[in-house]
């Protein structure tokens, strides 16, 4: 299904057939996301990843899970202008299953949005903490804090929305501000560290299922200790076959 204003939504991330198809029955979208760089990839940010790897997990998550609606998130770089993110999005309708692609930024990438859904592309925005531009920025800081942080909000997802946006990522942002977004849009709201107010909420499978250790967002919920409990079969099976008991007879053709 298309995420619906009004109504609570899941999205949740997938990289590859295996976890797409997991995660397929559960999501009513699947993201795609840059988060792959670090989460799969071991760098310390988003920006390490080009289009190329981006079709390469699209297509995966696509074989995996054929019906769902995959949105493909636009890698740094890919997007900078009107000409090459319609021909990199084109290339994502041609070689993936994706319905919508994902580009973060607000009244900056408004005419890039446009250009793109006059092209018959479904767009999906991306504003407030920009993982793409933490290098500009100096880190991962949340919006939202003070007059003129909420005035270039809404003035961002406003602009995000004429442009023609299905809808519109809010991450990092002060659950109130989001609160009072969501309710000034016509479009759904897919929030991520930003309160319930959000239409549609988003969390990357390997944070929510415990397998990434390095950090913990505060906006995380772990739903199961995925490293511990992966490590606790690793050390299971090492154990197994030094001792000699894997594998079995019946384990053996």
């Amino acid at each position: 299904m298309i995420l619906q204003k009004g109504k609570k939504s899941t999205v949740i991330t997938a990289y590859d057939a295996l976890f797409a198809r997991l995660i397929a029955p559960y999501a009513d979208m699947i993201l795609v996301g840059d988060s792959l760089a670090m989460s799969f990839g071991g760098h310390a940010d988003t920006l390490f990843i080009g289009m190329d790897e981006m079709i390469y997990h699209t297509k995966a998550v696509g074989r995996g899970a054929p019906d769902a609606k995959i949105i493909f998130d636009m890698p740094f770089g890919s997007e900078t202008d009107k000409e090459s993110a319609l021909k990199n999005a084109v290339r994502v309708y041609r070689d993936t299953k994706a319905f919508a692609v994902k580009l973060e930024g607000g009244e900056e990438k408004a005419e890039i949005i446009e250009h793109l859904t006059k092209n018959k592309v479904a767009v999906i925005g991306h504003i407030g903490l920009t993982p793409q531009s933490v290098r500009i920025e100096g880190g991962y800081k949340i919006k939202g804090r003070n007059d003129d942080e909420i005035k270039k909000l809404f003035a961002d997802a406003k602009a995000v929305e004429e442009a023609g946006a299905l809808a519109v990522v809010l991450e990092g942002i002060k659950a109130e501000v989001a609160r009072e977004i969501t309710a000034a849009l016509k479009i759904p709201t897919i929030g991520i560290g930003s309160g319930i107010d959000c239409d549609a909420q988003v969390l990357v499978w390997s944070d929510m299922l415990g397998f990434f250790e390095e950090f913990t967002p505060k906006f995380v919920r772990k739903y199961m200790n995925g490293a511990a409990l992966a490590k606790g079969a690793f050390e299971k099976f090492a154990n197994d076959v030094k001792s000699g008991s894997f594998p079995s007879e019946k384990e053996s053709y």
